[in-house]
């Protein structure tokens, strides 16, 4: 997919910034699927950028793989989801849902991520039908493409998912 982003290279001079538990406020995940440590800068409804700070002790590396740590592809883009869920969600019509995930076409992986490792994460928002939106995801390490995947978010009612 050919994909002009609307993100800019760096976060802005007034830049929203959202720490851990903020983004625990917005997202339901807790330890150990927490996958976003900050939001680095964001327009609501559009684009979100984060980091996840990648440690050696992380619960996945005890079997991903023993004697050589690598994060998991599908968790990376749980993380560029969960950033591109906070990009949904702080739009004031969405407080109180959850962005679930509906699909992921086109992942790639491109570079390992390791122990150490300051995944920088991206998630644009580039068409919403209804309670249905979908984004393109990029995650970053040194500057250099990660992963990056078109994902489908399903908004739904917090209180009662089902429906």
């Amino acid at each position: 997919m050919t994909f002009e982003s609307q993100i800019p290279a760096a976060p802005r001079e007034n830049a929203t910034v959202l720490t851990c538990d903020q983004i625990a406020q917005i997202l339901p995940h807790r330890y150990p699927f927490a996958l976003v440590d900050r939001i680095l800068d964001m327009e609501p409804g559009q684009w979100a950028m984060g980091r996840k700070c990648v440690s050696g002790n992380e619960a996945f590396f005890c079997g991903h793989f023993p004697g050589y740590k690598v994060m998991p592809g599908v968790l990376i883009l749980e993380a560029m989801a969960q950033v591109g869920g906070v990009a949904l969600l702080c739009q004031p019509e969405n407080k109180g849902k959850l962005a679930l995930f509906g699909g992921i076409k086109n992942a790639r992986f491109k570079h390992q991520v390791t122990p150490g490792d300051v995944l920088e994460l991206q998630c644009e928002i580039i068409r919403r039908m209804g309670p249905v939106g979908y984004g393109m995801g990029r995650a970053f390490v040194d500057g250099k493409l990660a992963a990056q995947a078109e994902l489908t978010f399903a908004l739904v009612d917090g209180e009662n998912p089902a429906k």
